[in-house]
């Protein structure tokens, strides 16, 4: 069996996509295809459908990818493991987490690296919320798992891996707090908290806005240094909160309603670290954390009921 007709076959079916197959595998979509065709003719029948708008698995295609792929995987652990010995893969990974979506995959992440990579420790720790990039500068993280937008010259970020819609966050109480959804246009009606603290303004601006889409002024509420600071404020009817769907799950509480924001651009998640301080085990981190992010993945945007709906995978390079 051709190792590359093997390699091919699972990264498009991962894909379903020839062109960022063939981007993934530095290869020409010529090739991708040409290996596919080889593969499907050893096998003896189609194993993936083609129109012009898509790529999909056949039904003997998904069923010959879920049989190779834990194999698959075994070797390429067992060889990564053998090149982490061969290469000093080894020591404390120090990995910080901005919310509790990101503390989530974090945690799978590390958990997996403990079985495919016991030489290495990873020692997780939140970004304080005032602070998001200090304690990576410092060099108290090798690197973090955060919400992007990231453009700051001596950080480097990574691909996104997750991405998920927004809620505004309300008294039980508040007129809004009746709604199925809002806009952002509504956030004109209400003040809206803020963040004290060392956060850049491209960070804010996209987080927590000072005008809706028309261009109308929103009214700056109080500031806040932790999230739990936050929630005791809203809960007050101090001010409303615009965060990440994933808060519905993690952060429901009495006093609060959840309302999901509709025409707007999703939040996306992903690594950064210091653009001087790449190495083998941020690498490797890295890719696990591809693997864990693939596996986090339902739905749609309706958050309510504090279920994990809302949260998607985002397509990683």
């Amino acid at each position: 069996m051709d190792q590359n007709e093997l390699d091919c076959f699972l990264v498009l079916a991962e894909e379903l996509h020839f062109g960022r197959t063939a981007t993934r595998l530095h290869l020409s979509r010529a090739r991708v295809s040409q290996l596919i065709q080889k593969l499907e003719r050893r096998v003896g029948a189609p194993l993936f459908t083609r129109t012009s708008r898509r790529v999909a698995l056949t039904g003997l295609g998904s069923r010959l990818r879920d049989d190779l792929e834990p194999h698959y995987r075994g070797i390429e652990n067992a060889l990564a493991r053998a090149v982490a010995s061969a290469r000093g893969i080894e020591g404390v990974l120090h990995v910080g987490f901005s919310t509790s979506l990101a503390g989530e995959m974090v945690m799978k992440t590390a958990e997996k690296l403990r079985t495919t990579h016991p030489e290495l420790a990873v020692e997780v720790c939140e970004v304080p919320f005032s602070d998001p990039y200090g304690m990576l500068r410092k060099g108290d993280f090798d690197l973090q798992l955060t919400d992007f937008p990231v453009h700051e010259d001596d950080l480097t970020r990574g691909a996104t891996l997750l991405a998920e819609g927004r809620v505004l966050a309300v008294a039980a109480g508040h007129p809004l707090a009746g709604r199925n959804t809002v806009t952002l246009e509504d956030l004109a009606r209400v003040p809206l908290l803020t963040i004290a603290g060392d956060i850049p303004e491209y960070w804010l601006e996209h987080q927590l806005p000072t005008r809706t889409p028309s261009g109308r002024p929103i009214r700056q509420g109080p500031s806040v240094t932790n999230f739990q600071e936050a929630l005791t404020l809203v809960a007050g009817g101090k001010g409303v909160l615009l965060a990440g769907a994933h808060i519905a799950l993690y952060h429901g509480r009495p006093g609060i309603s959840y309302v999901p924001v509709e025409e707007d651009k999703p939040l996306g998640y992903g690594l950064m670290w210091r653009s001087d301080g790449c190495n083998r085990a941020i690498e490797l981190f890295g890719r696990t954390a591809r693997e864990i992010a693939r596996d986090m993945a339902p739905a749609d945007p309706g958050t309510r009921s504090g279920s994990r709906r809302g949260l998607r995978r985002a397509p990683t390079a």
